[in-house]
């Protein structure tokens, strides 16, 4: 049975590095691709994965990226999106130009990476999708309207595909992560209490539950959270 390939686009040292932990225990190829590479030097080193260096708000990027997987993997069996860019201010202040910047790369990009994605998982009948949302894929915070206009975008990107392509043998799911991700094993926003936090690596492990799930039982939407978070 041919190994596995498994795509992080936004990769970095949270959530990303856990996936590809997680991804690599599994025996899967892990293919990591971000803006800045450089940070990605020791969970490369970790699990054997391949850096690629792409800036996912770019259309002709994107697809050099993937026209490099094709070369350099041949298939793509689990492609996640984690980019997200985030700008703060009041309605009244907001440079535009900011929050172009955080559409793109946390709505835009997310179609980008997608519609690569799927083209290559229809010729091969097979596949998921999963994308990275938050508490703003849901809920519209104050001073945070770019953020939430991206992440409900992507939201709604998700829940399009999955209606159109799970069908097809391609599953779409979206994930809700609602509260803070853990950083390090001693994180200075500790006040929420023990487990107050999502632990990275049980993030993880939920995104392959979903990625494993049976095609007869599949979910197109996850919401994950603290036992303390308030919802």
């Amino acid at each position: 049975m041919a190994k596995e390939t498994a795509l992080i686009v936004g990769a970095g040292s949270g959530l990303s590095a856990s996936l590809a932990r997680a991804c690599a225990k599994e025996g899967m190829a892990v293919a990591l691709a971000a803006r800045d590479t450089a940070k990605l030097g020791s969970v490369a080193a970790e699990t054997g994965a391949r850096v690629y260096r792409c800036d996912a708000a770019d259309a002709g990027a994107v697809q050099a990226l993937f026209q490099a997987l094709d070369d350099d993997f041949g298939a793509l069996d689990l492609a996640v999106y984690n980019a997200s860019y985030r700008t703060r201010g009041s309605i009244a202040d907001l440079d535009p130009a900011e929050v172009e910047r955080s559409l793109r790369i946390t709505a835009y990009g997310g179609f980008l990476v997608a519609q690569e994605a799927a083209r290559r998982m229809l010729a091969r009948g097979g596949g998921s999708i999963l994308l990275t949302g938050a508490s703003a894929s849901v809920k519209g915070y104050a001073q945070s309207a770019p953020f939430a206009m991206g992440k409900f975008a992507l939201r709604g990107l998700a829940q399009s595909m999955a209606r159109e392509l799970a069908p097809k043998n391609i599953h779409v799911a979206h994930f809700v992560i609602d509260g803070g991700i853990r950083r390090g094993e001693v994180d200075p926003r500790g006040e929420q209490g023990a487990d107050g936090l999502l632990d990275p690596d049980a993030i993880a492990a939920a995104y392959l539950q979903i990625h494993r799930q049976h095609r007869s039982a599949w979910t197109w939407e996850v919401e994950l959270r603290p036992w303390t978070e308030k919802f």
